[in-house]
């Protein structure tokens, strides 16, 4: 199992809530605060691990990212 796959199943959850609460220019906004949280991720509350969450979080409102994740949801769907 991959470190993306392991990620995702790990915060399936949160992504979950985002997509239903969140309106979309919000989750944009809370993708670049995590971002930018783990750019001081040196610091004890902070961490490293708000940067990967917020590049997921704020690509959720790119069209292009999910342009090719619905294409390659259905690649993976006609496999057998």
């Amino acid at each position: 199992m991959s470190l993306a796959e392991r990620m995702k199943g790990r915060f399936a959850p949160f992504f979950a809530w985002v997509q239903r609460r969140v309106p979309p220019g919000f989750r944009f906004a809370l993708g670049l605060l995590l971002i930018c949280g783990g750019i001081l991720g040196f610091l004890p509350i902070l961490g490293f691990w708000m940067l990967p969450l917020g590049f997921m979080v704020a690509a959720m409102d790119v069209r292009l990212y999910r342009r090719w994740r619905s294409l390659r949801r259905r690649r993976r769907a006609m496999r057998p």
